[in-house]
């Protein structure tokens, strides 16, 4: 068998012969094994990659979970940020519509901070819909920022108005249907610029914000009047402004309150032996009868059977009267 020369170059391909069909060369690179685990781990690391982005094509203009942050919040932030840099990414998403363009998911105080410097944003973008980010910011700012029992409230509560699905709400916040059920019925019964007043109070549970919701349902009170009259800029505290408005409402309804002293006394009825027979007590809604079973078991027996036909007799005998002569 003849050998070959190693020091001649071979003879060039037969192209037609010699190329392979389009199935057969995927072939030899299949999706599978390593070649798809490498594959999938770059685009783990690629999706997961912090970029940088200028910080004034991200859009705020989405469904807020806390109530303000203040003025003092963002500067300790920017100061914080200008001396050991972003520690903390925010996470944005693509606008469809506007190529280059980013809507906030979570990070808004960051981002304020970041303004301020006049320095691009470090970010995770993620392609998600408005369902996904949704359930992104209301875990994230759960799980690191502890937001209050009304922060919550009206995040729900504005979720809802904008047509997202209960089970949506329901998972963005961790919560089950009971106290979603609460958290609405308090944001919807307090008036914005009230709560917008008071602040997150972060020290003020669930049940003290039932309360001061369930009392400025009376029609004797007009909350949002009341907090005209307070004076916020002498309380720093979101929680002493909280007590502030509790306290005052609840001061408003006492004075609201029928007055006992000008009630009727009970008036005691006996027989003419002395024994306790009834006794009638007036008040501004009613005028009630009490007879006394224990001295006249018998009658107070009667008297129940026969209630009906009597009040109607003493009735009608009553209106015969008003009839003109």
């Amino acid at each position: 068998m003849a050998r070959r020369n190693l020091f001649k170059p071979p003879p060039p391909p037969n192209v037609s012969s010699s190329a392979a069909p389009a199935d057969e060369q995927k072939a030899r690179f299949p999706n599978t094994g390593a070649m798809s685990g490498m594959k999938s781990t770059l685009k783990d690391v690629a999706s997961n990659a912090v970029r940088e982005i200028a910080v004034d094509v991200i859009e705020e203009n989405s469904p807020k979970d806390r109530l303000s942050f203040t003025d003092a919040d963002v500067v300790t932030l920017t100061e914080s940020i200008k001396a050991h840099g972003q520690q903390v990414p925010i996470m944005v998403r693509p606008i469809a519509d506007k190529p280059g363009h980013y809507k906030i998911v979570y990070g808004r105080r960051r981002l304020r901070a970041l303004r301020s410097l006049g320095i691009p944003a470090k970010a995770l973008v993620r392609s998600l819909s408005d369902k996904q980010a949704i359930l992104a910011q209301g875990q994230e700012n759960t799980q690191r920022l502890d937001p209050s029992f009304i922060e919550k409230a009206l995040f729900a509560a504005e979720l809802a108005k904008n047509g997202y699905e209960q089970a949506i709400i329901l998972d963005a916040l961790a919560i089950d249907k009971p106290m979603l059920s609460r958290m609405t019925k308090v944001a919807r019964s307090l008036p914005t610029p009230v709560i917008a007043q008071i602040g997150p109070a972060h020290g003020i549970g669930r049940r003290r914000w039932e309360e001061l919701a369930d009392q400025s349902r009376s029609d004797d009170v007009d909350i949002a009047e009341i907090i005209t009259t307070l004076r916020f800029d002498e309380v720093k505290s979101s929680d002493d402004r909280f007590s502030m408005v509790s306290d005052a409402l609840a001061q408003a309804l006492k004075s609201k309150a029928p007055n006992k002293s000008a009630e009727s006394p009970t008036l005691s009825i006996k027989l003419n032996d002395g024994t306790p027979l009834a006794e009638i007590k007036e008040t501004a809604r009613a005028l009630t009868f009490k007879l006394s079973k224990s001295e006249v078991p018998e009658f107070a027996q009667w008297m129940r059977d026969n209630a009906e036909a009597e009040l109607t007799r003493l009735y009608e005998t009553w209106q015969s009267k008003q009839k003109p002569e």
